[in-house]
């Protein structure tokens, strides 16, 4: 059975479990406490193994429609595949490798928007996640406090919990422009912070932060001695040239900034496992010596090829810019007619966007079970934080195949409805405390509250 339906976690016997792991699996940001899925599968009575056949992690494309992973499904780029098929060879398999050759070392440098010196330089890490996981580990000691944006990428929270952080959440949404508030960062901050996380563009709503707001957050990095990571996973893929985009490194404001980036989602090679961390010669090469300590130097050779060719394929990415542009549109048009549904940003950047379902009168996580019953796989917001949870579902606009986006326009206005109507809400109120967590108590209450309200505007 594929590790993404595991159910129950099976007892550990008296083998000793540290107070990271501890932290972690009693986070709503740990693997399987949020509503993923997996859950829907378990709800839907569906059949894991026909779903993910030998354990696999890919819903087949041509029987559903997956808009919830975030990996471009227009990729990967030809260039690439043909570069790793060239690679695969005895001589790149059967050796250690450097964690990145030196021509794709220079590559990263120039997608971070600042050539390679001696005060700024390139490691390779398995994919973004590493990347930050490794900025953390080298900057944070147990107690030390991590700002992090509420919504995000769900990882960041559990990747601060695992180095003994604590994860300090910022709220995002409207009042802010959907981006993270510098404002609200300077009040969030204590003697105990260490690093302050960006996600740029944000994850899930596509907004891009200014110039004069990482000017103002780079200052407040200075001033109190923090970390910047900055995370541009997602930046390759401009859906508004009139959004221009730089990383912190490029921008040298600061000596106190790092730069995440990878090919996993904007290039569609997240099997690849191969990712960049960019910024201070001195530090980078720490993390380095972090990595080798834990997963050895290394990255994937073949991958690295991959890699390699995918950064330098300028005509891949205007291509799936161009899809993923006429799928906003889409679900633009899709939306005006399903009552109670809205984007909550239009996105600028990436390949995802938010839709706030929050008029709808069902829950996120009631519509995603609706949906996946449908054979149209969203993830809804409580994987991403508490602020909105409830209300967003975040959408993949990279299929390049048009039956996807006509699908959900064939189907959403239905499953709404059916969410709407409480059909799930039970299932999704008990699936919820089984989660165990505080959130997810949190969360159950909203969904049975809105319920009530919503029947009370209905009389």
């Amino acid at each position: 059975m594929s590790v993404l339906t595991w159910t129950q976690d099976p007892p550990l016997l008296g083998v000793p479990m540290s107070e990271r792991l501890r932290r972690v699996r009693a986070s709503h940001h740990g693997m399987w406490n949020y509503v993923t899925y997996r859950d829907a599968i378990a709800l839907l009575d569906l059949d894991p193994d026909a779903i993910y056949p030998h354990g696999g992690t890919r819903l087949d494309p041509s029987a559903w429609v997956d808009l919830g992973w975030l990996t471009c499904f227009c990729g990967p780029p030809a260039s690439a595949l043909e570069a790793m098929r060239s690679a695969a060879t005895a001589e790149s398999l059967n050796q250690y490798t450097p964690d990145l050759i030196e021509p794709l070392r220079d590559a990263a440098a120039t997608a971070f928007g600042r050539a390679r010196d001696e005060r700024f330089e390139v490691v390779g890490t398995e994919g973004a996640q590493a990347a930050i996981a490794l900025a953390l580990m080298a900057s944070v000691d147990p107690g030390d406090e991590v700002i992090v944006s509420d919504p995000g990428y769900f990882h960041i929270p559990s990747a601060v919990l695992a180095t003994g952080g604590v994860p300090v959440a910022v709220p995002i949404g409207p009042a802010t422009a959907f981006r993270l508030d510098p404002d609200d960062v300077r009040r969030a901050i204590t003697p105990r912070t260490r690093a302050i996380c960006i996600v740029d563009p944000v994850n899930p709503y596509g907004s891009v932060q200014t110039r004069d707001e990482l000017a103002a957050l780079a200052e407040l990095a200075d001033r109190h001695g923090a970390l910047l990571i900055h995370d541009v996973t997602h930046a390759p893929l401009a859906l508004d040239t009139d959004t221009p985009f730089l990383s912190l490194p490029a921008m040298e404001l600061t000596g106190n900034a790092v730069a995440a980036l990878s090919v996993s989602h904007c290039y569609g090679m997240a099997g690849a496992r191969i990712g960049f961390l960019g910024g201070p010669a001195g530090f980078v090469r720490g993390c380095l010596q972090l990595k080798a300590a834990l997963t050895r130097l290394n990255t994937n050779l073949v991958s690295q090829h991959g890699a390699l060719a995918a950064l330098a394929d300028r005509d891949y990415l205007a291509s799936a810019q161009r899809t993923i542009v006429a799928n906003l549109a889409h679900l633009e048009q899709t939306l005006a007619g399903v009552p109670g549904a809205r984007l909550a940003v239009r996105p600028k950047r990436g390949l995802a966007c938010a839709v706030d379902v929050s008029g709808t009168g069902a829950s996120a996580q009631e519509l995603m079970v609706a949906l996946f019953a449908r054979r149209v796989a969203v993830y809804p917001g409580d994987g991403l934080g508490d602020n909105a949870a409830a209300n967003t579902i975040r959408l993949n606009l990279s299929r390049p195949d048009p039956r996807a986006m006509e699908h959900l326009r064939d189907v959403l206005a239905e499953a709404v409805a059916e969410a709407a109507s409480g059909r799930w809400r039970v299932a999704v109120v008990s699936l919820l405390g089984r989660k165990g967590t505080e959130r997810a108590r949190r969360l159950a209450e909203q969904i049975k509250e809105r319920a009530c309200g919503h029947r009370e505007e209905s009389l």
